[in-house]
């Protein structure tokens, strides 16, 4: 983002070691397709034709990526803001002619977001641009898929739990709160598809929606077992990998084909790493 830059920042530059989150920023600011994340939300975004204008889009934008990048509240990413000239350097904000914008401005903006799914078109328009790039091989697809953990208080107006949020058990230990079921690319790492569903949602529902379709493996874990049978399946060529559950493993007979298996199970293992 093209701006004066301050005193203070003037004097940073004299610094000779760049620290790990300048490093990354600065990654960020050429990656980003902001010119195309600024198209799909300025439709939507006030226009401040009443009062005080309104805080540049772009702005806003990079203040949101920001928060999402570091998994910061409204309170703390206000305050990190404040602390941080490598952030402040990255959104275009200069404390000497202008405040950082507060908790419930950032607050508005994700509701504008959340209210007219702009989110998934921002995460859309990341993917294309990835593919565009050749950072997207789209050869293969590992699934995954982690609860979210959320407090399971009833303190408040309504007296009850989040109706989309519900009970999971794990292990032995039970959570509650949503899952998010995430597809990604194989060969770089970069994730294409995300869903959302209560937790007690089972890993293989969702897994049709985390295929692009033009992958020609798809790797899971024990979880996905079976996924290949399922309805939303059919019709798919798609070469499903998914790992052997550990007991049956185990109960076979010691020899070459328990090996053999052993090794090709770790093989899978070492692909889906890259979501795990």
């Amino acid at each position: 983002m093209k701006r004066q830059i301050s005193f203070a920042e003037a004097e940073s530059h004299g610094k000779k070691r760049v620290t790990r989150r300048q490093r990354f920023l600065t990654e960020m600011e050429n990656v980003v397709p902001w010119a195309r994340l600024i198209a799909a939300v300025e439709p939507y975004y006030p226009k401040g034709k009443r009062g005080r204008p309104p805080i540049g889009l772009e702005r806003m934008l990079r203040i949101y990526f920001l928060q999402q990048w570091y998994g910061l509240s409204d309170e703390a990413l206000e305050d990190a803001l404040y602390d941080s000239m490598a952030m402040r350097a990255f959104a275009g904000i200069d404390l000497a002619v202008e405040a950082v914008p507060d908790a419930t401005t950032l607050l508005k903006f994700r509701r504008l977001l959340v209210e007219h799914e702009l989110t998934r078109k921002l995460f859309d328009e990341i993917g294309i641009m990835l593919c565009e790039r050749g950072l997207m091989m789209k050869e293969g697809t590992i699934v995954d898929a982690t609860i979210i953990e959320a407090p399971p208080s009833t303190k408040n107006k309504k007296k009850s739990r989040d109706p989309e949020m519900h009970q999971a058990k794990k292990g032995n230990a039970w959570h509650f709160g949503m899952k998010a079921h995430v597809g990604v690319d194989a060969a770089s790492g970069l994730v294409h598809s995300v869903v959302g569903t209560a937790a007690n949602e089972s890993d293989v529902s969702q897994a049709h929606a985390l295929l692009h379709g033009h992958e020609e493996h798809a790797f899971g874990d024990a979880g996905y077992t079976g996924v290949d049978k399922r309805e939303e399946m059919q019709g798919k060529t798609v070469k499903w990998q998914v790992a052997v559950k550990r007991g049956k493993i185990k109960a076979m007979r010691d020899g070459v084909v328990k090996d053999l298996l052993i090794a090709v199970e770790r093989a899978k293992a070492q692909i889906r790493a890259r979501v795990e």
